[in-house]
């Protein structure tokens, strides 16, 4: 990259994280430290738009390790007018959910009556992938448990949170507070007085799987139902990242993506921003899976009557073979 493209893209990436993050103190602050590293020649280097990006990601990361905020780079050209970028990223949204069934990756049926639903890579907006959250949730409602995956879960749209939660409680539940830049603003999340279909219901077993990859939406419905107290967090760790974030183009190749909001929990009064969700039954992720299984199991024998337990169905170190339903 040549040195006054470099100057173009930094200077507007300073000036946007300056007007626009959601704490305007922090903005200024990063703002200052883009143009004091520019000045001191740090970027100058950046032999192609994707190193620019990881330099300057690095340092508006380094203080305050918001996640969300980053300069992106994405391989495709970003349309250069406002109108054809937001209907670009759009259709470019619109073929990443056909292409993954509309964010449901996988639906099983285990021994013991038992659902598992996987979801990944996003909770794509309700426009793109609801047909599909919504046909997974009605398959799952008859289950007498609910496992569901969001360890692929990489992030999502908070109105899919709240209908995939829809079905999961019994009565409105408040899930989120959105506290946006100006202090008097702010926008709350509830779960939907009607979905379409049978729902799983507020009293039966859910478990979450999250591993180092579940982040932002996907963090968003695992602790919104830990915090509930609705299901039972098994895994790892998650990513940390609650801020949702706008993005605005500076080059043709590279996109400035600024966390707009801070969400709060009613429960917890905080979110998972920087900490991530932290399990409830800490396992390697990639054992959550089977873990979650036996407790569900173990659950379910605690409170099922002696003839509701098929005599071939024993508790104990039982692999879950599946038999797949969608």
């Amino acid at each position: 990259m040549e040195p006054t493209e470099i100057e173009r893209v930094v200077t507007r990436a300073s000036e946007l994280v300056t007007t626009h993050y959601l704490c305007a103190q922090i903005g200024a602050e990063l703002g200052r430290l883009l143009r004091q590293r520019l000045a001191q020649g740090h970027y100058h280097a950046a032999a192609d738009p994707a190193a620019l990006a990881a330099l300057v990601t690095a340092d508006l990361q380094s203080h305050h390790h918001d996640r969300h905020l980053r300069l992106k780079h994405h391989p495709e050209p970003i349309p250069d007018s406002p109108e054809d970028e937001e209907t670009g990223l759009a259709e470019a949204l619109a073929r990443q959910a056909a292409a993954s069934l509309g964010g449901v990756s996988r639906v099983e049926r285990l021994p013991g009556n038992i659902a598992y639903l996987e979801l990944g890579p996003l909770l794509f907006p309700p426009s793109m992938g609801g047909y599909a959250v919504v046909a997974a949730m009605q398959l799952v409602s008859s289950a007498d448990a609910l496992l569901l995956d969001l360890r692929t879960t990489v992030g999502g749209d908070p109105t899919t949170v709240a209908l995939i939660i829809s079905y999961l409680v019994d009565e409105p539940t408040h899930l989120q507070t959105m506290h946006l830049r100006e202090p008097e603003r702010a926008i709350q999340s509830w779960t939907l007085p009607y979905v379409p279909g049978p729902r799983f219901g507020g009293s039966k077993p859910v478990y979450v799987l999250t591993g180092a990859d579940t982040f932002s939406g996907g963090e968003e419905l695992a602790y919104d139902l830990q915090q509930h107290g609705r299901a039972t967090v098994v895994g790892a760790r998650t990513g940390g990242g609650a801020h949702p974030r706008i993005g605005f183009r500076v080059h043709p190749h590279l996109e400035v993506t600024v966390p707009i909001s801070r969400p709060t929990h009613p429960v917890s009064g905080t979110n998972w921003e920087g900490v991530g969700v932290v399990p409830d039954v800490p396992v390697a992720q990639e054992d959550a899976r089977q873990v979650a299984y036996q407790l569900a199991r173990a659950q379910l024998a605690q409170t099922a009557r002696p003839s509701q337990t098929p005599p071939n169905e024993q508790i104990a170190d039982i692999a879950p073979a599946t038999t797949p339903v969608g």
